[in-house]
């Protein structure tokens, strides 16, 4: 279950930062709106570029920021995938080393915390170098109401309330 929780967490910032990357192109980079958008899961990264509306000259911002960032976060990105290939090696053909699996959950989990430190750091970039107080004041109300949401989820699931599964397709 934990291995599934950081294989998730890593896909959803691998997502945001192509989000953040397609945004900073404009609205017409993706079908979703860039970060956050109204697509699947889109939530981003608690502030939704696409409901701020940049202007031109931010957009060129994020992108100078995002491509100042693009290093590090690929560096994070390849290690983990190293990793996760050193996980697959290490149960093939129904093997288990509890110890050796847990040496390399650990290393997953501080690549996953660098991978966070670098994504809020982006975001704080973006926030305190980009946005106009307008645009600030927006985002703390879309990030309050994400809040709200993730504390409502977290309530359905105390009490067993949870939402149908989506359809397969």
């Amino acid at each position: 279950m934990k291995k599934l929780v950081v294989v998730v967490s890593v896909m959803a910032l691998l997502m945001c930062g192509a989000a953040m990357v397609a945004n900073a192109q404009g609205p017409e980079a993706g079908p979703h709106g860039g970060w956050g958008g109204p697509g699947p899961g889109g939530h981003g990264m608690g502030m939704a570029l696409h409901e701020l509306n940049l202007t031109d000259a931010q957009r060129a911002q994020v992108k100078a920021i995002m491509k100042a960032n693009h290093a590090t976060m690929k560096a994070v990105m390849q290690q983990q995938e190293q990793n996760r290939a050193a996980l697959l090696a290490a149960t093939a053909n129904g093997a288990y080393d509890a110890a050796k699996i847990q040496a390399l959950a650990n290393q997953q989990a501080q690549l996953h915390a660098a991978m966070i430190v670098n994504h809020e750091a982006i975001q704080h970039q973006i926030y305190t170098q980009v946005l106009s107080s307008e645009q600030q004041a927006k985002a703390e109300q879309l990030r309050t109401q994400e809040i709200t949401r993730i504390n409502e989820h977290l309530q359905k699931m105390a009490s067993g309330v949870e939402p149908p599964a989506p359809p397969e397709q």
